[in-house]
């Protein structure tokens, strides 16, 4: 019948692996993919290695692996643009910008005009029309003072 070597074992598992890196991504599996596809193309070279050599061959590549994508790619790979650490946090964008009371702060509750849209604010107490900075953001809650 059907008789496959072990080097296409490895290759397969390396498939498996990671196609399940793209279901599930984390880098993860896919770091363990690849010593599966290496150990595929070491059994390819040494046929005749034992089961208990491959199994601590791959445990070694998987966690050198692993070992490389933490030390030195991650950071790479991970590296973010200056300018860019509050995209798509829209509520971060805020802090330091200067805004204009809609409703009054009265015991530390109150509502600013944010472009077309209002949002809560908390603060020290302060008139209608009252121009304030956000400080911080706490969900929907901008922080704020009087603006100087």
């Amino acid at each position: 019948m059907w008789e496959l070597s072990a080097h296409y074992l490895w290759w397969i598992l390396a498939l498996l692996l990671i196609a399940g890196e793209v279901l599930l991504p984390g880098y993860f599996m896919l770091w363990i993919g690849l010593a599966a596809a290496a150990m595929g193309v070491v059994l390819w070279v040494v046929p005749s290695l034992g089961l208990l050599a491959q199994a601590v061959l791959f445990a070694v590549l998987a966690l050198a692996a692993c070992l490389l994508y933490a030390r030195l790619l991650r950071s790479r790979l991970e590296r973010r643009e200056p300018g860019n650490e509050r995209l798509n946090r829209r509520g971060e964008q805020m802090i330091g910008q200067r805004y204009e009371l809609i409703e009054p702060i009265v015991n530390g509750r109150g509502k600013a005009c944010v472009g077309d849209g209002q949002w809560l604010v908390s603060g020290p107490d302060l008139p209608l029309g009252t121009t304030v900075e956000v400080l911080a953001v706490d969900g929907t809650t901008l922080k704020v003072r009087a603006a100087t």
